[in-house]
């Protein structure tokens, strides 16, 4: 765009627009790379679990679904048993039968 004296001078409201829009597209940029950010160093993180290496069933139990809580492993039985053991595996500590409605 060449300089031609006799244009007009840019509008107050024009020019604020402008400056408005072009600090809007700054922030989102910046947003955009803290998320990015922020996500890169959550899922970079390794969080390992650990598991007893066996758990022992009552015979004739067969597993369905497991959980660990802080102190506490929980396995749930195909017969709606919830076996609650202490966090070595070694230890059933209690059995919760779940009615059926």
């Amino acid at each position: 765009m060449t300089e031609n004296p006799e244009e007009l001078p840019e509008p107050a409201n024009l020019r604020f627009l402008r400056r408005l829009v072009t600090a809007l597209t700054l922030t989102m940029i910046f947003g955009l790379l803290a998320i990015f950010t922020v996500l890169v160093m959550r899922f970079s993180t390794n969080t390992v679990v650990e598991l007893p290496s066996v758990i022992h069933l009552p015979s004739g139990k067969t597993a369905t679904t497991f959980t660990k809580g802080d102190d506490w492993l929980a396995v749930i039985t195909s017969d709606n048993e919830i076996l609650i053991y202490d966090k070595s595996g070694d230890t059933l500590i209690q059995t919760i039968q779940i009615k059926s409605p």
